[in-house]
């Protein structure tokens, strides 16, 4: 962990004018941190990435589209393979959440995770790439809900992580042994659904972390009363990283949830129920 001290050295110099102006990552990067805060670079370690992470995403209000092909489509559809065929095609499963996907990335949508967590490797990646393809036109990221090994063959912007995921530190490890990729260029993201879980999570360099549900949502009753937005706060507070609220998010919650301290908001049946998912866009970047 780094002493309070070089954390501040290392926010001084990300926003000193010095800093290369390109994404932050790669040597150029790293060079100038160790430049400015005077200890060596192998020694920034998770928290340095938080903390770019933080200052990157922090003042923006990210919005993630979680898909859920399952809300899409009708029972029966559900056991049938996806189609090998690159293009979206009437009789597969998978259209309507191509469909889904390229809209969103159209009406502007921040991040996209891929949240099919029933589905085979193979199958994942043809989504993957697919889902890639559709958002090519646009700054849409996409993210992989707990398949790293896809993120990484896909060359995915991210890996979205559960409670029952890879530790980070693992991630991490294999992110550096890939060529694709590197811990600055790659988003990773944790589940919290508690203060403790939240601090855990950004020290050991998460990016990014979703907390909820912090409103009643049919998915997660079972797990008992959602968080609330007493906690989301509480969450927001206690971390450097950017929090994204999830759970029962509509548009007329949201604004509480940033007025919370919440960077965003991450929804299923927002982007999914929507017939205009233009205006739904439009309004979110309305609230700050």
């Amino acid at each position: 962990m780094l002493r309070p001290t070089s954390a501040r050295r290392i926010r001084r110099a990300l926003l000193s004018s010095a800093v290369p102006r390109r994404h932050p990552g790669g040597d150029e990067f790293t060079k100038h941190l160790a430049a400015n805060c005077s200890f060596p670079a192998h020694s920034l370690g998770p928290i340095l990435f938080s903390l770019t992470m933080a200052l990157k995403l922090s003042a923006s209000n990210i919005i993630c589209y979680v898909t859920d092909r399952a809300s899409l489509l009708p029972a029966p559809m559900l056991g049938h393979p996806i189609e090998p065929r690159r293009e979206i095609v009437a009789v597969s499963p998978l259209a309507p959440l191509l469909t889904n996907i390229s809209a969103a990335a159209a009406a502007g949508v921040d991040w996209i995770q891929l949240r099919e967590k029933d589905l085979a490797a193979r199958d994942c990646a043809k989504l993957t790439r697919a889902a890639l393809q559709l958002r090519s036109a646009s700054s849409t990221k996409i993210l992989i809900n707990d398949r790293l090994d896809v993120a990484i063959a896909e060359q995915a912007a991210g890996v979205h992580l559960g409670e029952n995921s890879l530790p980070i530190a693992e991630v991490r490890r294999l992110l550096n042994s890939s060529a694709e990729h590197t811990s600055f260029q790659f988003l990773i993201g944790v589940s919290c659904h508690s203060v403790a879980s939240a601090r855990a999570a950004a020290s050991s360099g998460a990016g990014y972390i979703f907390f909820g549900p912090v409103f009643p949502t049919p998915s997660k009753a079972a797990f008992g009363p959602p968080q609330g937005l007493l906690r989301l706060a509480e969450v927001c507070r206690a971390v450097t990283i950017p929090v994204l609220a999830i759970g029962g998010i509509t548009l007329q919650n949201a604004a509480a949830c940033a007025d919370s301290g919440a960077a965003g908001i991450a929804a299923i049946r927002l982007f999914q129920e929507s017939s205009d998912l233009s205006a739904v866009v439009a309004q979110l970047r309305s609230l700050r």
